[in-house]
């Protein structure tokens, strides 16, 4: 650590909202550029500041700061420079110096002590010297409660945060109950207000830490997807977070009830279900909303069949009575659903519903979850289709009174401006979680025909729900499941292997086939170099398509199969070093022009636009969202941006500063691939946990492949997966509360029966 003792000269830049500065300081006739959380500090104030050198690739050498206070001026000529710095707002250079030549060296005890004396100086007034005294007071206050932060280990960026939200109360509240920083703060976790929590004495069975620390069980438990937690799980799960006894447990849960901010419901099976409220009344309101949207009405079969036949002329295609059934549900209900495997004729089925409705006039919305997902959908409907979050208008700008006040992140569509439409399509169903898809049903009105097209055999949705399962589950809504492969003609290998994927066949790896290969190697740093070989030289010819249109596709990111290493190695051999390519590197990868890369978390606030092919701007929105892929199209080293452009169209500027919401993506999770469909899929394999090396995800995996799939590892651990059963339990009870609503509010009985 380094110290540096002098007095701000210059500042050079300053964010208002979180107090990030940069700013140049003198110290010992030597100027210093110093970096960090630094609120409030003016030009003329003297400083000492501790922290860490480090070398700017631009700026040269600067003291990246950790802590600081700001000492007291030493003589007259420092405090002259201090108060005509424009520190106080209403004193100048000229006041500034008729303050001191009045009040000398006791100048600063004049204005803490006895600040209605400044009123003696010429060109202050008795209210100027209340407002000087007072802003002096205000900047000692936070200067002070940063100290007073540091000291339990609080960063400076942080310590910012929790004075603009509290105030003069973090002295109290900092002793009693640090965790509701955790409650108030977006991004304070529990486990930076427990460490807080440690510095400042309070014990490890404190009803606030019990409470704390149950309440992020259940965020954590949403963040692996489940929506509510069994409660002999959730108690478990908080005993080992917080290191308590079971007894310990029960007055913070049950206060947590009576400020409803957790509920329990008791499921069919007598299951005691612990939900975070929010999530509790999503799920049943989720389920109301679509009993209410369901509305059947009868047509004249004849007519709906001599209009199918009629689109089958159009357009050369012959439906099978699953798919001509599957329109009819769709015209006679207001939600249906259409599921099926590769190859089973959904693409047909859904372009003919679009058509049938086209005819009769009616307004036709198509959306999906993601990007690529959207851009699939539009290409097989001939069709515009959108992301879910386009079509509901997403507006990620925050308020500007408090920007980090998420509710202001909101869809523009929902219950009081909906969308206009006769019938909306959402397609890779799998991929909506609960949260998503209650939005979307706030913005439909009754009437609208809703038809979900997806495949219930893929993975869930990343986020919390198993939304699509539930809903089949439940056995209220029309179904029609497409079984018959109809692409057997082509010898679409990708496709029959899915199928003996889920039906628990033996697929022969030494069998000759045209898109289902196995390239078998037994080694990892073999099983690589294939997989390297394959996307650089062969794939791309033998497909003719371009080495973008490849994808590595792995189960896991760690290890040497992971996400983390392929991605250092395929990068050297896709997109090597040159000097006409900028690269910036950073501490988890090198970013250079031209690189694959993904979005990893949400990010409600970047903006993006889209231009037109004579480079004119189409199109402006915000939020760039997990999972979104695209491509490093420039990077600025000067203004320290680069620029991706996603597979979208829009086009985003990041900050060297959000650098750590991308990753390289020439290989990305099988989970991350949901929704995306390749030319070629490169699948390496060897070893992993079997929750996670199971049949689910090595069939995603396979169908996301349109021309070509190739196996790199032991035939035998692809056996394995394929045979695996086990999945990790998804705790959803959307479909309960389907089954439990429906009497209450649906006019009429089951299409089908229950499951």
């Amino acid at each position: 650590m380094s110290t540096v003792k002098g007095y701000v000269e210059h500042i050079v830049y300053r964010n208002e909202n979180n107090g990030y500065t940069v700013m140049e300081v003198v110290s010992g006739g030597k100027k210093i550029t110093l970096v960090g959380s630094l609120p409030d500090i003016s030009e003329g104030e003297p400083l000492e500041a501790e922290g860490s050198f480090a070398n700017h690739p631009l700026y040269g050498e600067q003291l990246v700061v950790t802590s600081f206070s700001v000492t007291v001026p030493e003589d007259t000529v420092s405090i002259e420079r201090y108060l005509g710095s424009g520190a106080i707002k209403g004193v100048g250079p000229a006041i500034a110096a008729r303050i001191v030549k009045k009040f000398k060296a006791d100048t600063l005890r004049i204005i803490d002590e006895e600040p209605e004396r400044l009123a003696e100086v010429k060109g202050i007034s008795e209210n100027g010297a209340r407002q000087i005294a007072e802003q002096v007071l205000q900047k000692r206050e936070l200067r002070e409660a940063m100290i007073f932060l540091q000291k339990y280990g609080i960063s400076l960026n942080l310590s910012v945060r929790i004075y603009n939200q509290y105030g003069p109360e973090i002295y109290t509240l900092l002793l009693t109950n640090p965790y509701k920083i955790a409650d108030d703060i977006p991004g304070v976790g529990f486990k930076t207000a427990d460490e807080i929590a440690a510095r400042a004495g309070i014990s490890a069975d404190s009803v606030y830490r019990i409470k704390s620390g149950i309440y992020y069980t259940m965020m954590r438990a949403l963040s692996a997807g489940h929506v509510y937690l069994p409660l002999p799980v959730c108690r478990q799960y908080a005993m080992d977070l917080l290191r308590v006894e079971e007894d310990d447990l029960e007055q913070p849960m049950m206060e947590l009830i009576m400020e409803k901010r957790i509920m329990i419901r008791t499921l069919d099976d007598g299951t005691e279900a612990v939900y975070a409220a929010m999530f509790y009344y999503m799920e049943i309101n989720t389920a109301r909303m679509l009993i209410e949207l369901d509305m059947y009405e009868p047509a004249d079969q004849d007519e709906i069949d001599e209009a199918v036949a009629d689109i089958e002329d159009r357009s050369g295609v012959s439906m099978d009575p699953g798919q001509r059934e599957a329109v009819r549900a769709a015209v006679e209900n207001g939600v249906s659903l259409v599921t099926g495997g590769p190859g089973t004729g959904k693409t047909t089925t859904i372009r003919t519903i679009i058509r049938y409705f086209e005819k009769q006039g009616a307004v036709i919305l198509l959306a999906a979850p993601t990007g690529r997902a959207a851009k699939r959908m539009s290409e097989a409907a001939e069709r515009p289709a959108v992301t879910i979050h386009r079509l509901l208008e997403f507006n990620g700008k925050p308020d500007e009174d408090d920007p980090a006040d998420m509710d202001a992140y909101r869809f523009e569509k929902n219950e009081h401006d909906p969308l206009e439409a006769d019938v909306i399509v959402i397609d890779e169903m799998s991929m909506v979680d609960i949260s998503l898809m209650h939005s979307l049903l706030k913005a439909v009105t009754p009437g609208t025909r809703l038809v979900l097209v997806g495949d219930a055999d893929q993975l869930p949705s990343v986020g919390p729900g198993n939304v699509l399962k539930d809903i089949i589950r439940s056995g209220k809504f029309h179904q029609t499941e497409l079984t018959r492969i109809f692409r057997q003609d082509t010898a679409s290998d990708i496709v029959l292997n899915a199928h003996k994927i889920l039906l628990g066949e033996r697929i022969d790896s030494g069998a000759r086939s045209r898109d289902f290969l196995f390239v078998k190697r037994y080694d990892a740093n073999h099983i690589i170099a294939a997989a390297r070989t394959l996307i650089s030289e062969k794939l791309p010819g033998y497909l003719n398509t371009d080495v973008s249109q490849i994808q590595v596709l792995t189960p896991m990111r760690k290890g040497v199969l992971g996400v983390e290493n392929l991605n250092k190695v395929l990068q050297v051999h896709l997109n090597p070093p040159a000097g006409s390519k900028r690269e910036k590197e950073f501490p988890h990868a090198v970013f250079r022009e031209g690189d694959k890369v993904m979005q990893i978390r949400n990010n409600y606030q970047l903006e993006w636009e889209i231009r037109n092919r004579f480079g004119g701007v189409r199109e402006t929105g915000t939020g760039v969202f997990n999972g979104d892929m695209g491509v490093i199209s420039g990077i600025n080293l000067f203004t320290e941006e680069f620029y991706v452009t996603f597979d979208d169209a829009r086009e985003v500027i990041y900050k060297f500063t959000q650098a750590d919401e991308l990753e390289l993506a020439y290989a990305v999770t099988v989970h991350k691939s949901q929704g995306s469909e390749y030319e070629g899929v490169i699948i390496p394999i060897l070893s992993g946990p079997p929750l996670l090396m199971n049949r689910n995800l090595i069939y995603t995996a396979v169908t996301r492949a349109r021309s070509c799939v190739c196996i790199v590892g032991p035939p035998e651990s692809f056996q394995a997966m394929a045979d695996n059963t086990a999945e990790q339990k998804r705790y959803s009870g959307l479909d309960q509360a389907i089954r439990e609503i429906w009497p209450a509010v649906s006019g009429r009985t089951a299409m089908i029966p229950e499951s």
